[in-house]
């Protein structure tokens, strides 16, 4: 199997979801479903139903999460320097809009582009992997051809 990459925040954050849905979340809908099944007929019962989906879910994201972390290559960025690579924070700005963002370059299950951590294998960080400060980059996006140029390099 291949290893998962993750930053050590990344790798805390993804333990703390599974300490929570293992010691809260569980215990709790196993007491919803247990509370539904004394209303009498399951089979019109939508707070059965509704619980036993969501115990689903729950049990669901417990595996995707254990496997996660079994896989886990935890990268710390602050051991680390020079060009773009794992865990980079990048300061771009678009050469088009003048608009500066910045993203951490982090692995899939920790990507979040709200919270400006970009995804190891997304279009953007593949371009930006082995690039210097003051480099262009282009990148093909669905809404068209964008071009950044590199501000900043921090590992951290």
């Amino acid at each position: 199997m291949e290893k998962i990459l993750l930053t050590r925040a990344g790798h805390t954050a993804l333990e703390k979801e599974l300490k929570t849905l293992k010691s809260e979340e569980r215990p709790a809908v196993i007491r919803a479903i247990a509370e539904a099944r004394a209303h009498g007929d399951l089979s019109e019962n939508a707070e059965y139903h509704a619980a036993r989906e969501k115990q689903s879910f729950i049990e669901g994201r417990v595996k995707e999460l254990e496997a996660i972390l079994s896989l886990a290559n935890v990268i710390d960025p602050s051991t680390l320097s020079g060009t773009i690579k794992f865990g980079a924070t990048v300061h771009l700005v678009d050469e088009d809009t003048d608009a500066e963002k910045t993203y951490q370059i982090v692995g899939e299950p920790e990507a979040n582009l709200e919270r400006g951590l970009l995804n190891l294998r997304s279009p953007l960080a593949r371009a930006l992997i082995g690039k210097e400060q003051g480099d262009s980059v282009e990148v093909k996006t669905p809404g068209g051809e964008k071009a950044y140029e590199i501000l900043n390099i921090t590992y951290k």
